[in-house]
């Protein structure tokens, strides 16, 4: 007979430590049990596309578990192959800090819990990791000195594991998960009662408790770490998660299922495009599995008569003549719907991209959502914010991918200091920037770590949201943060120092500047996409490198491939209105409809050898992403000058390269030179 308020593994459970030495790690899955002295240092930043590659997040039930950590890099090695983890028995996994890095899928902790793990040990978890285990009950923990007694065989009263977390947290884990605790106790939420702010407060915390539902298991009036709830004026999906939401939803509700003010759900298929032409899709034949994966969400929408964007292939944008609105779900959201002070929420961890415009969106799993469809409530917690004063001017060249890159560059956000924290990202630069360089910060904030970016409406977001959506927007006196705010710390950044900036493979946090590579690093792929960078800012960055080029001479070189991709069907139009696809024609680029491509392993532009090297302007380069080569992260420009050079070179180290073409002699009247 168990016992419910134990976590009880039995007389001689297995432990799995995620070793920096792949021998180790292959040692344990062959039935060797290591201790903690000798697991030797364990692996930092384990990304979620190392827990469960993104090739397999076609499945959504008990076959995840065969894929558990299949994509995990120890020492330059993938010790651990499908179904090895399973067959091993592990039930507790340990690992370093930053557990769980990289997107929101809770395919991760699903494909743990189903290969047997119920307990997962580290220094620190990403938040939307960690939140995803809750929902869907297994336990994390941070606290190594289980360990020991967890090897003698002791079970683990579960209120000792659960009395470090958070209320909210403590309570969706004692009911076995979010959903079951959803129907029990927010079926029935209310918006609260407004509560008169006794101190000054952020532009989020404004935004918070003007969304802020009232339930029975929640506080009126959150402190800072407190778990609530909030109604969000959009949520929305793609179809990585909707087959596994649907799976979950009719598991709990079956035919009575009925979703909460369906009006505001959108529904994206931005992911399967281009997946006939994926490498790592077809490597594996899962093509078919996408495909399924995909009609599950199309009949989804169907049974619920849901708003959905469908992206486009070569073919269909060819017959479509225009007429079609597509895209990358989270560029589509600033594009049509996100407005300043509103709540998003996406199954996404790049959802903050529309925080550029002053509202409050943040990225949340499966599970959250299902829950969000049927109740309308989002979980979140009351974050600590964390201001990024942005001081002096840009160099010429560098533009806020390069600051990005410098701000994951910083030790205390190498450590982890942003986890979890709102990043409100302000001071001049910002003020000069356009709202889809303000979107790139926004969105790499899930690189940073924190549970969104945000940026304070001003006249330049009235300007896009008029010039790109014909919508007029008045500013509200309350949407900014109050002078005397508290934040939980300032990082300060003068901007004029800075310069073009790389990222080394592996992890966007091991960032340079360009100037310091000891050495040419040559490449193969050139890779200009993805919602970080598939706006239209970022393609008149590339527009003005390769237009230059071509006026020099240069074209990309037989060796390199360079794949340009469109970040929505708006942005596609803004080019070839403009004869954009000309010049890049002329230079060699291939040019891909709007969808999420390479930077998700899903399209062309992904490597398929581990010898190749790839410069990328997408938000993150862990292990297996992009393929099983290297890659490095840069701007725009950049991503274009390498491009043209067959190398990693910033665009004004380029242009020191080449000389300049003579500019065209004018004509007299009679047409002559003179």
């Amino acid at each position: 007979m168990t016992d419910d308020r134990l976590l009880d593994l039995g007389p001689a459970p297995r432990i799995f430590f995620l070793c920096d030495d792949p021998a180790r790690v292959r040692r344990q899955l062959a039935g060797e049990a290591l201790s903690p002295d000798h697991a030797g240092p364990l692996r930092h930043d384990v990304s979620t596309d190392e827990i469960t590659p993104v090739a397999i997040l076609s499945h959504h039930d008990q076959r995840l578990a065969r894929f558990a950590y299949t994509g995990l890099a120890c020492g330059g090695q993938s010790p651990v192959a499908a179904g090895a983890v399973q067959a091993a028995g592990f039930q507790v996994t340990v690992a370093g800090r930053r557990y769980g890095k990289g997107s929101s899928r809770e395919h991760s902790p699903a494909a743990e819990r189903m290969a047997g793990v119920r307990l997962v040990i580290a220094e620190s978890f990403e938040r939307i990791y960690r939140q995803n285990a809750d929902n869907i009950g297994l336990f994390t923990s941070t606290d190594f000195g289980l360990l020991p007694r967890i090897a003698r065989g002791e079970a683990i009263p579960l209120e000792e594991l659960l009395q470090d977390r958070e209320p909210l947290a403590a309570a969706i884990l004692r009911s076995g998960g979010l959903l079951r605790f959803g129907q029990r106790h927010l079926r029935s939420a209310a918006p609260a009662a407004p509560v008169a702010a006794d101190r000054p407060q952020t532009l989020y915390e404004k935004i918070v408790r003007r969304h802020l539902l009232a339930t029975p298991v929640t506080p009126a009036d959150p402190a800072t770490g407190d778990g609530c709830f909030v109604r969000a004026d959009w949520r929305f999906i793609h179809e990585y998660y909707t087959g596994m939401a649907a799976h979950l939803l009719d598991r709990e509700a079956g035919a009575s299922l009925a979703l909460h003010e369906p009006a505001s759900i959108v529904v994206f298929e931005d992911h399967t495009s281009y997946v006939e032409e994926s490498p790592a899709h077809l490597k594996a034949g899962l093509v078919p599995n996408m495909r399924a994966m995909q009609q599950a969400q199309r009949d989804f929408v169907a049974r619920h008569a849901l708003r959905c964007h469908r992206t486009l292939t070569d073919e269909e944008a060819a017959r479509d003549g225009g007429g079609n609105v597509a895209g990358i779900s989270h560029a589509m959201m600033a594009e049509h719907y996100a407005l300043p002070g509103q709540v998003v929420a996406g199954t996404d961890s790049h959802t903050p991209h529309s925080g550029a415009l002053g509202c409050l969106a943040f990225g949340v799993g499966t599970t959250d959502m299902a829950n969000a469809f049927v109740t309308g409530a989002v979980r979140t917690a009351l974050a600590p914010v964390l201001r990024v004063q942005l001081d002096g001017a840009l160099p010429a060249g560098v533009v806020a991918k390069d600051v990005l890159l410098h701000l994951l560059a910083l030790p205390p956000i190498r450590a982890g200091g942003g986890v979890g924290k709102v990043f409100e990202f302000g001071g001049p630069v910002v003020r000069a920037m356009g709202t889809d360089e303000r979107a790139t910060l926004t969105n790499m904030t899930a690189e940073l770590g924190g549970l969104t970016g945000i940026v304070e409406p001003d006249q330049e977001t009235v300007r896009f949201l008029q010039e790109r959506r014909g919508v007029g927007v008045a500013l509200e006196p309350w949407m900014r943060s109050d002078p005397g705010a508290a934040y939980a710390d300032v990082i300060r950044v003068d901007c004029s120092s800075l310069a073009p900036m790389v990222a080394r493979p592996g992890d966007p946090g091991q960032g340079l500047a360009l100037d310091q590579l000891a050495s040419p690093v040559r490449i193969d792929i050139a890779y200009g996409g993805s919602c970080t960078a598939g706006k239209r800012e970022d393609f008149e960055q590339y527009h003005a490198v390769l237009a230059w080029g071509v006026a020099n001479g240069l074209k990309v070189p037989p060796h390199v491939q360079l794949y340009l991709q469109y970040g929505t069907t708006a942005v596609r139009d803004w080019c070839l209105a403009r004869g954009y696809d000309r010049v890049f024609a002329a230079a060699g680029a291939r040019i891909l409809q709007p969808s999420c491509g390479a930077c998700a392993n899903c399209g062309p532009g992904s490597s398929t050898d581990a010898g190749q090297v790839t410069v990328s302007a997408i938000n993150r380069n862990f292990p297996g992403r992009s393929g099983p080569g290297q890659v490095w992260l840069a701007s725009p420009a950049t991503v274009m000058a390498s491009a043209l050079a067959g190398e990693l070179c910033s665009f004004a180290a380029l242009q020191r390269r080449v000389t300049p073409a003579p500019a065209p002699q004018a004509a007299d009247e009679h047409g002559a030179a003179s």
